[in-house]
């Protein structure tokens, strides 16, 4: 009896795994969906013939996500439809490729916050566009011709009277440095230009924020010999004054640049030197 009494303490108990209950199981599935977020995308293939241009619903699982919007059209791209164009390079702030019109603001893809940090995750979906009011190639891709060819058009190199000795620097004081602060970090994603009415209605003569910064960074250069007829170029009813100082330039500019600004001083050097 006592052997007996002895094994049976020693046998394992085998419990029971009790059934999840049906809150438990609700509150599991909420918690699933809320990390299910939605990406309304612009569609349009030019080589589909009468497709107009049409939006798409995705969706992706935030835990298995990088926290960016270009994380999400990566995993789009790879898992959902590898047809999604778009372009990207550097996901650092740094190249301007993947500029885009991201829940009605133009930024950069790798820059902008699916839910940005201290705010509540939305269940509204994040709608996804090309920089507007520019020919678009394909889906999120747009036509940066003109653009080049404006910025092309400012000379934006240095430019000097005699032929410089290329064993030597062009030398700059500190000062001089500085004053190219706040230009010379542009890097030509075009949100600034494509948010600004004069230049959605005038692009083909308004050269836009971002050229237009982009000059007077050359202009206030003190290493530079033609600030004369850089200014002298840019003294144009259409070139230049086009701007109405609506500001969309400066308030979408995902490097916190502030063209606007620099348009504004380009036109005080112009009267100044009248």
């Amino acid at each position: 009896m006592l052997a007996a009494r002895l094994a049976a303490r020693r046998a394992p108990r085998r419990f029971r795994a009790a059934a999840p209950s049906s809150a438990a199981q609700s509150t599991a599935a909420a918690l699933s969906e809320d990390r299910v977020k939605y990406f309304k995308i612009y569609r349009w293939d030019p080589e589909v013939p009468g497709q107009k241009p049409y939006t798409s619903t995705y969706p992706v699982d935030l835990d298995e996500c990088g926290p960016m919007v270009l994380d999400a059209l990566i995993k789009i791209k790879a898992e959902q439809e590898p047809g999604l164009m778009f372009r990207r390079s550097c996901r650092e702030g740094i190249c301007g490729s993947c500029a885009m019109n991201i829940n009605g603001t133009n930024t950069l893809a790798c820059l902008c916050y699916i839910t940005p940090p201290g705010e509540e995750a939305s269940a509204k979906p994040v709608t996804i566009n090309p920089l507007p009011h520019m020919y678009v190639i394909k889906d999120l891709v747009p036509d940066m011709t003109n653009f080049y060819d404006q910025y092309k058009s400012i000379k934006p190199w240095l430019q000097v009277d005699e032929p410089h000795d290329l064993t030597s620097e062009h030398l700059q004081t500190q000062v001089d440095r500085k004053k190219l602060d706040g230009m010379y970090e542009c890097i030509l994603c075009a949100c600034c230009s494509t948010s600004c009415p004069s230049y959605w209605w005038n692009a083909d003569s308004y050269l836009g924020p971002a050229v237009l910064m982009q000059a007077y960074r050359w202009i206030q250069d003190s290493r530079d010999d033609m600030r004369s007829e850089r200014l002298a170029e840019l003294d144009d009813a259409f070139k230049l004054y086009r701007c109405h100082t609506i500001m969309n330039c400066s308030k979408t500019c995902p490097k916190h640049l502030n063209p606007g600004k620099a348009i504004g001083e380009i036109k005080k050097a112009i009267a100044d030197a009248h």
